[in-house]
């Protein structure tokens, strides 16, 4: 499922580096790390930028924040099409939201501007590094992979030419149908590979056991309640490990969602939540997991938590 940039005004957001660590989990043994690529080193901010307005303070803009009441536009776009968070992000994503992330997910240019060049750019570092980490734990030649919320592929077709079996899903109809066009462009016919099984289904839907599950950038549509059930769902599905990345839930971060909520143009039309890191990593600890890895990627429109879960011994 596509990652829905948490501010989406046309203002410049902070540019950071993509900074990916593996730090040892609290309170556990030290754990094998994995070195990943050394990124660029942030940019100062804009004058113009949210983040710099922050800082400058202003008293209009922190009344104009306070007073805007971004859950009522929320409700009235779910009653207008008779349906939760879920058939709003499906028909989003079936619609103007795939027209959207088809773009951002592409390689043209023509037609893209520069806040969805920026997200492609930050999704495919998320895309890059988590290949690196699952391929640190060895070749994926007949790997089993369920890559859950798959969007348009972009994670299960170059993990099907690493050779894993993939299993790929969406809640979308149209981005599974653009998934499985690209991967029959990219790999159909390819010696030794097997084509990835795409379906249209939600989160809540998928079954099976895999040896790895892998959710990009899905977790922003879920509300931390039902993203602690969703993320148990998902650990019960796979053996071996579980990777996840989702918006993190940070003073600064909270403050440009809400800045960007001010301005709510035809492309934001599902809501976004962020999620604490500590409550993320509580959600697995409940079902026996710890983390074992972590990173975090940041572009000026995009960021993102990564982390790798692994059960308990």
């Amino acid at each position: 499922m596509a990652f829905a940039a948490v501010l989406s005004s046309g203002s410049h957001a902070r540019t950071s580096s993509s900074n990916l660590q593996t730090p040892t989990p609290r309170r556990r043994p030290t754990t094998k790390t994995l070195a990943l690529p050394s990124l660029p080193l942030a940019a100062d901010l804009s004058l113009d930028s949210p983040a710099a307005i922050a800082v400058l303070g202003s008293a209009a803009l922190a009344a104009a924040v306070s007073l805007t009441d971004p859950e009522r536009r929320r409700q009235q776009q779910a009653q207008e099409i008779g349906g939760t968070d879920k058939e709003v992000v499906r028909e989003y994503f079936n619609t103007t939201g795939f027209d959207r992330w088809k773009k951002i997910y592409g390689d043209a240019t023509e037609g893209v501007n520069k806040v969805q060049l920026d997200i492609r750019l930050g999704h495919s570092k998320t895309v890059e590094n988590t290949i690196l980490m699952l391929k640190d734990g060895g070749p994926l030649s007949s790997v089993s992979v369920c890559d859950a919320g798959c969007g348009t592929g972009s994670l299960a077709i170059p993990l099907a030419r690493e050779g894993a079996i993939v299993s790929a899903n969406d809640i979308s109809a149209a981005m599974v149908a653009e998934a499985r066009r690209l991967a029959d462009e990219a790999i159909s016919g390819a010696e030794g590979l097997t084509f990835p099984k795409f379906e249209v289904r939600d989160l809540e839907g998928l079954e099976g056991k895999y040896h790895t599950v892998v959710c990009l950038d899905v977790l922003i549509h879920y509300p931390q309640e039902k993203a602690e059930g969703m993320i148990a769902h998902l650990a019960s599905l796979a053996e071996e490990r579980l990777v996840l990345s989702f918006a993190p839930k940070t003073l600064y971060y909270s403050f440009l969602k809400r800045l960007g909520e001010l301005f709510p143009g035809p492309s934001k039309a599902t809501r976004a939540y962020l999620h604490a890191e500590s409550d993320v990593e509580r959600a697995l600890e409940k079902v026996g997991w710890r983390v074992r890895r972590r990173g975090f990627i940041s572009t000026q429109f995009y960021f993102a938590k990564l982390v790798e879960a692994v059960p308990v011994a």
